[in-house]
């Protein structure tokens, strides 16, 4: 949602809501925590036992507002680096959880070994995705860009299983086939954005420089 509509966009509409519970004495990392955590347990529960519907409508709730954490941080005069490396690290659990829930789900509900394959395609690739930019920036350089990020990765999942859902529970067949769609076309669009992201890394100023080797230890030194 984010990037279809613009980060700027959201980050004004959440603003007077992070400044109110601000005022609660929650901090950031408590709403990072309780957001991935409910997150967590809706997708392993939900998910695994065919409550699509609910099961996007819980997490979509947590999502959102495991997001209020940078409105927080925003209205406290800014974050921190453990701040950060908080969100980023349960970002990649939550992800983790909703995409394991919903393998579950084909492999035990539907009998679906195409879904299954799609579902872990995404579940692995998107983990790529964060590390491959993390460890970029963690070397100086850039991987920024690709033609998919996390919020619409969350989107078009959270889409097609709650569409899912809908299907079976009104009985209209061809609806049921949603996630079916999404976990494919995130599959295809986040496969393409792995390698984007690698090339952006070798395009980088300084990637492809030559790394000198560590220098060798004195002879009859010994590892301390």
């Amino acid at each position: 949602m984010l990037s279809f509509f613009g980060r700027q966009t959201f980050a004004k509409a959440t603003a007077p809501l992070g400044k109110a519970l601000v005022k609660t004495g929650l901090t950031p990392d408590t709403m990072t925590l309780i957001g991935t955590a409910a997150t967590i347990v809706a997708a392993v529960t939900l998910f695994p036992s065919g409550h699509l519907f609910w099961g996007t409508m819980v997490i979509w709730l947590f999502v959102m507002f495991d997001m209020l954490d940078g409105a927080m941080a925003r209205a406290r005069g800014g974050g921190t680096k453990y701040g950060a490396v908080l969100d980023a690290t349960c970002d990649r659990v939550a992800d983790g959880a909703i995409f394991a829930g919903l393998a579950w789900w084909a492999v035990y509900h539907e009998h679906s070994k195409q879904l299954f394959v799609a579902t872990l395609i995404v579940l692995v690739t998107s983990q790529v995705i964060s590390y491959a930019k993390a460890r970029a920036e963690a070397s100086g350089l850039s991987a920024d860009g690709g033609i998919i990020e996390r919020p619409d990765r969350l989107v078009i999942v959270l889409v097609g299983a709650g569409l899912t859902g809908i299907g079976g529970h009104w009985g209209i067949g061809w609806l049921t086939w949603a996630v079916y769609v999404a976990m494919w076309v995130l599959a295809v669009l986040s496969t393409v954005t792995v390698f984007q992201r690698v090339l952006a890394v070798r395009n980088s100023p300084g990637a492809r420089t030559v790394i000198p080797p560590a220098p060798q230890q004195q002879a009859g030194e010994t590892a301390s």
